[in-house]
């Protein structure tokens, strides 16, 4: 502190914070889905002050917000657990997916901007569908559908096909009507339509492929109605390369993504003479997509006849710009906010989900003619001091395995300060996935920490997304080895150059990152507590109890099972409690598919059977991922409290 700072001194840690758990939930949504309709954009809300409720809203050109359907639909697929593309736009309306019940709807929009009651198009059978596209010539609408049987069934290897769905609802009384496009392939995404209808490509792939693994992307002529596919075709993809983002371009050519280079670059495929000629469009260090976790990434769009709208990650930040479909000429946009979710374009205007190192994520939309950045919607109503906000400092550091980076924020205040002689705590955040990416932006579950004193080291280790196929790769059975060593390299790292306090380290991180933090309080003496949200314990529970999407994922972490058993042995915590020395709380969810509640329950047992402090904290009603604001509230403040114990501090 200089003599002109009137801070007041208080323990990091107990910093009185302008941010309260109460502002993490008040007047926050997640957003997501992001779709155009000329001048009107939609996209999805994820409520915490509804229960975590999903609604479709509709913004008009004038500023007018609609919500497309009422509160008793959850606009959200079930499909593959993690969801995603769970509607489409019309030329009358929308179709979206309900998941109450699973069943797909038509919502018509009428001459005054209201909306109709919705129109089911599917029967309840026990199909989920995602991943919508609208052949409004033929009158159908095109999805992935995952069979789990029954109403309100959950077979753990349901079987997907790419189908077929009449948009007038007579898929309701002649199920026969939905036809099966494809079927086979253990996984298959993305349908996409060509401007002049006659050609639809998608991606599939097979297990144990994850969809960053292998994939193949295919194209086939649309016939009878939508009700067939012929002269089908791969283009793309194959084994040890991951193809992605079929889109369209109004001149017929095929825009794709794939990382055959090591790089996921974009190729254009141009039909002459029935022959298919693909070229690189703009070779480059750089990732020009996103891990598909949820159906329907969109990183790219049609922005005219000659242009795409891109984005991309280049040294742990995203980027956007133009690119030139005859060329691959790349243009980048400067400005506040990285596209960090779908990116959407229609005439003179770009809509993506953005973020920014100093305001909460939004909706931002770019006027291309008059040069406006205009946000449609923001994430969260909190507005913090610009003195009060931690900015992050893209960092990297030498780890066992090799160069690890990722972001690190200081603790921020504008009212107080640490004592004289004292250096701040650090938690160290290990992000989901694994194969994943944390990003630089504006989050108040950083800003939460950052603002009471700690400082915060937000990691992209190993098998992390955007630094290239090479850096993902390095986590290839190496999961719970090169994660965790990244991490603690990164805290001893801050500790050893006077940083942070080298005593008061702790690690946290949900799903993935729950792992990594159990793994890295058991396996290292680094940590000195750690938090851990619906983590996993048991990699061998996981490998037994999962869903389809993910029941071969760990093949590629860790190796086969059961043939390689003894490394799932060997890399789980539960099974090594007697290597604990530190403390943690549990956070799990009641409802968790993904990572069961089990997992948690016989971790906390196993840590209490040591004589370790542990706490376990179960919350009623709640998946994978805390999403009703009372529970996400309640874990902030139960999270808050237990550091306080293991730091020896009273939070304020």
């Amino acid at each position: 502190m200089t003599e002109t700072d009137t801070r007041t001194r208080a323990p990091f840690g107990a910093w009185p914070s302008p941010l309260g758990v109460t502002e993490l939930t008040s007047g926050t949504v997640r957003l997501a889905e992001v779709a155009l309709d000329g001048d009107a954009t939609y996209w999805i809300e994820g409520r915490p002050s509804e229960g975590g409720r999903q609604a479709l809203v509709r913004h008009e050109a004038g500023g007018a917000v609609t919500d497309v359907v009422d509160a008793t639909f959850d606009v959200r697929t079930r499909a593959h657990e993690y969801g995603g593309a769970s509607y489409a736009v019309t030329p009358t309306g929308v179709v979206l997916s309900r998941r109450e019940d699973d069943l797909l709807y038509r919502v018509d929009r009428g001459a005054d901007g209201s909306f109709a009651r919705p129109v089911p198009l599917v029967p309840a059978d026990g199909r989920r569908y995602a991943d919508l596209e609208v052949d409004s010539e033929r009158g159908v609408v095109y999805a992935v559908a995952e069979d789990h049987g029954a109403p309100g069934g959950q077979r753990t290897d349901p079987r997907a096909t790419l189908v077929s769905v009449p948009l007038d609802g007579s898929g309701v009384a002649d199920p026969d009507a939905i036809a099966v496009l494809v079927d086979g392939p253990d996984f298959v995404t993305s349908p996409r339509l060509s401007a002049d209808g006659a050609l639809l490509a998608w991606i599939s792939w097979d297990h144990p492929s994850m969809p960053w693994d292998s994939t193949t992307l295919h194209v086939a002529s649309v016939a009878d109605g939508g009700g067939r596919l012929l002269h089908e075709r791969s283009l793309a993809g194959g084994p040890g390369v991951s193809a992605a983002e079929p889109q369209w371009t109004p001149t017929g050519d095929l825009i794709h993504v794939d990382d055959r280079t090591g790089w996921w670059n974009l190729y254009r495929t141009e039909f002459v003479e029935g022959e298919a000629r693909t070229r690189h469009l703009h070779p480059a260090e750089a990732d020009f997509s996103l891990p598909q976790w949820g159906f329907g990434p969109r990183t790219h769009d049609v922005l005219d006849e000659a242009h795409l709208v891109v984005s991309w990650s280049s040294g742990g930040h995203r980027f956007l710009g133009a690119m030139l479909t005859a060329n691959g000429q790349l243009e980048r946009w400067d400005g506040d906010w990285e596209p960090w979710g779908p990116v959407r374009a229609h005439g003179d205007r770009v809509v993506f989900i953005g973020e920014s190192p100093t305001q909460p994520g939004a909706i931002v939309e770019l006027d291309l003619v008059g040069g406006h950045v205009n946000v449609l919607r923001s994430s969260s109503e909190l507005h913090l001091d610009p003195a009060d906000v931690s900015r992050p400092e893209a960092v990297r550091w030498r780890s066992e395995v090799g160069i690890a980076h990722g972001f690190l924020y200081p603790p921020t205040s504008a009212r107080a300060a640490g004592p004289a002689g004292e250096l701040p705590p650090l938690l160290v955040f290990s992000h989901g996935g694994p194969t994943g990416a944390t990003s630089p932006g504006f989050r108040p579950s950083v800003q939460f920490w950052t603002t009471r004193g700690f400082a915060v080291l937000d990691v992209n280790y190993s098998g992390s997304t955007g630094y290239g196929r090479a850096y993902r790769d390095r986590l290839r059975g190496a999961w719970g080895i090169a994660d965790v060593r990244d991490c603690a390299a990164g805290a001893r790292w801050l500790a050893d150059t006077g940083r942070v306090d080298g005593a008061r380290l702790a690690i946290r991180g949900g799903s993935a990152g729950g792992f990594t933090t159990l793994a890295a309080l058991t396996f290292t003496d680094t940590f000195t507590a750690g938090a851990s949200l619906y983590g996993i314990g048991d990699l061998e529970a996981l490998a037994r109890d999962t869903h389809k999407f993910e029941s071969r994922y760990l093949d590629s972490l860790i190796g086969p099972y059961p043939q390689k058993r003894d490394r799932y042995l060997a890399r789980s915590p539960i099974h090594h409690t007697d290597r604990l020395s530190a403390p943690m709380i549990l956070l799990q969810g009641t409802d968790d598919r993904v990572v069961p509640p089990n997992q948690a329950e016989s971790m906390a047992k196993a840590v209490a059977d040591k004589g370790l402090h542990v706490e376990l904290v179960m919350f009623d009603g709640e998946g994978h991922g805390f999403r009703r604001a009372e529970n996400i509230q309640a874990a902030a403040s139960a999270e808050l409290a237990f550091y306080g114990r293991a730091f020896g501090f009273t939070p304020a």
